[in-house]
């Protein structure tokens, strides 16, 4: 229990900070596409802020990137081609920054080619990511349906158990109270047998009296007779 709760946590680390990264990008590729058309202070401005929101979009690039080789072996090999796909993707964007920060505002749109075109590339770009996003957290949940399941069945397993082990005991104590009557009822066959062999022997003392008796008696009526 204690391992698969600190396996959601972290999970939960690495898709909070692929939202945060995913959100900071897709805002750095909307304000390169807008700073071709900005002049003087306000694009200065501007292109002050895309280099703090690229160092805040490196900065939770580097926390996903530690988050997913904090996970499992097996789940992180999973995870590094995403995070792979981020870091180039940011790296595009640095690229792109540097060129536009170079270059004048009217010659913006010739050497990058940014506009429509390029918001829609990188949306549909952004787009796939998420929808790989999705898929990843669609299987964490069926790997953490199937661990409650491997929980609740060894739970069962081990309530198996105890009742086998509760069973065993009282057979024991059946079984021990088979040998206690056992052992009850030869100790009575032995004082059967024993007062069998006594009843033997009185008969055979009385038949001995009585033949006695009769010897005596036969032998005074002959006395008396002669």
């Amino acid at each position: 229990p204690v391992f698969t709760t600190k396996m959601n946590d972290t999970t939960s680390l690495f898709s909070q900070y692929e939202r945060e990264y995913c959100s900071k990008s897709t805002e750095i590729s909307r304000k390169l596409d807008g700073l071709s058309t900005l002049n003087g202070d306000l694009r200065k401005r501007k292109v002050s802020e895309l280099d703090l929101d690229l160092k805040e979009a490196e900065s939770a690039l580097k926390k996903l990137d530690f988050e997913s080789r904090s996970l499992a072996p097996s789940v992180s090999v999973a995870l590094q081609p995403k995070v792979k796909d981020y870091k180039a993707d940011l790296a595009s964007l640095k690229a792109q920054f540097q060129q536009v920060k170079a270059t004048t505002p009217a010659d913006v749109r010739l050497e990058l080619g940014l506009g429509g075109e390029f918001a829609s590339a990188s949306q549909a770009q952004r787009e796939r990511l998420l929808s790989s996003t999705a898929m990843l957290e669609n299987t964490s949940s069926r790997l953490e349906s199937g661990k409650r399941l491997l929980v609740e069945t060894e739970e069962i397993g081990a309530g198996i158990l105890r009742d086998l082990h509760s069973q065993r005991q009282t057979l024991v104590h059946a079984r021990d109270t088979l040998f206690g009557a056992d052992e009850g009822i030869n100790k009575a066959r032995t004082v059967l047998s024993s007062m069998s062999r006594r009843m033997f022997q009185h008969k055979i003392i009385m038949y001995g009296v009585v033949a006695m008796l009769a010897g005596a008696i036969i032998f005074i009526l002959y006395m008396k007779l002669h």
